[in-house]
């Protein structure tokens, strides 16, 4: 397993992917602009896993985004911010870079906390800040799409370094929505039976009061699907047709009805992957 200090590079990727992230990197690094390298390389430091990876994710504060822009089409490049919300991209000749700034259901944004306690690591022979561990959690934490689920990522993740996480500082993230982490603690301790010992008997203590107070309360009166939070698309369902309030929206979430409507439309497959009427 790679551990802080040691050097490693781009998983899968070609010499021309490389130089390019490499350039890009320097180029942040050169103007003083925080970031972050988060995606299949910090997957790799923690875990030791190796997976095929077609791009290079940058995690970014997004006020820090029309610096960016500015700074790297002096170099030549060409960003965009694809979904304002959460995602930009920085275009080279072949490949293209992730500029992530939030999730894309708007819950977990890029701050000042995230670069705290980041580890330094060597990526591509240039020095840089990996996403923390408990972000890296928390922001997969939420993936559970039909074509994808982070499910198996975070039992990866809990196993390598359970016994060093920073827990007070994952329960904090993960807020009101507790119930995510209970369900994967629980999915790890299947998963793991051996390694059930790695979360900390307190955090579980913890969830379990809180899901014991819970049940003994009554239900909230409010009409809202979280679904929405988990997926995209296998909630349309529940918004489009059975009104319920999208739990992307505040109160629960932070995204705009702007902002929904246009993630969803980026469904691949649009309008084809729609409920039908009474499906």
């Amino acid at each position: 397993m790679q551990h802080s200090g040691e050097t490693f590079s781009a998983p899968q990727s070609t010499h021309g992917a490389m130089d390019f992230y490499r350039r890009v990197l320097k180029i942040l690094n050169e103007a003083g602009l925080p970031y972050l390298v988060g995606g299949a390389y910090a997957f790799n430091h923690y875990t030791g896993i190796t997976r095929r990876t077609k791009d290079l994710d940058l995690f970014v504060v997004r006020s820090d985004f029309p610096r960016i822009d500015q700074l790297l089409a002096k170099a030549g490049y060409r960003c965009e911010l694809t979904y304002p919300h959460w995602l930009g991209k920085v275009y080279g000749p072949d490949d293209f870079i992730d500029l992530i700034f939030n999730s894309g259901n708007g819950i977990s944004e890029v701050d000042a906390s995230w670069f705290t306690h980041a580890p330094v690591v060597q990526v591509l022979g240039l020095e840089a800040r990996i996403t923390p561990i408990e972000e890296m959690i928390w922001s997969k934490a939420f993936i559970m799409e039909r074509e994808r689920f982070d499910g198996a990522d975070i039992a990866h993740l809990l196993r390598a370094y359970g016994d060093r996480l920073d827990w007070p500082h994952l329960l904090t993230r993960f807020g009101d929505c507790w119930r995510v982490l209970l369900s994967h603690l629980t999915l790890f301790g299947f998963v793991y039976p051996q390694h059930r010992h790695l979360v900390p008997r307190t955090v579980m203590e913890t969830l379990l009061e809180r899901l014991r107070e819970e049940v003994m309360t009554p239900p909230p009166d409010a009409h809202v699907c979280l679904g929405t939070l988990l997926s995209r698309e296998q909630y349309l369902t529940d918004i489009e047709q059975w009104g319920y309030r999208d739990g992307r929206l505040a109160p629960t979430g932070s995204m705009s009805e702007e902002e929904t409507s246009r993630w969803t439309q980026a469904i691949p497959g649009g309008e084809d992957k729609r409920p039908a009427p009474g499906a």
